[in-house]
């Protein structure tokens, strides 16, 4: 490697560790999203054709995909929870 490459890599290099990630309720995080993201559409499907008039369609298809990705979010977390859950169960033995 070149000394200006390497050089270059060093100023992007951390000089400490990275912390631990931050673990809270995830599931509950992730559905009050999506149920926000859904409540959005919700409330915007009404007036769709003010919307398209002023070329703001987009914003009410934003948030059906919002709600729709939250979903996926849901099964995601829940997934990740529920392995997490099942490794430190066995990582603690039975009983």
């Amino acid at each position: 490697m070149s000394a200006a490459y390497t050089d270059r890599m060093a100023k992007w290099t951390p000089e400490h560790e990275a912390p631990e990630p931050l673990e809270g309720p995830v599931v509950a995080t992730i559905t009050g999203g999506t149920v926000l993201w859904f409540a959005l559409f919700l409330v915007q499907v009404p007036f769709y054709g003010w919307f398209a008039e002023h070329q703001l369609g987009w914003w009410v298809w934003t948030c059906l995909a919002g709600g729709g990705l939250g979903l996926i979010g849901i099964w995601y977390v829940r997934k990740r929870d529920a392995a997490i859950r099942r490794t430190e169960t066995a990582s603690h033995g039975p009983g």
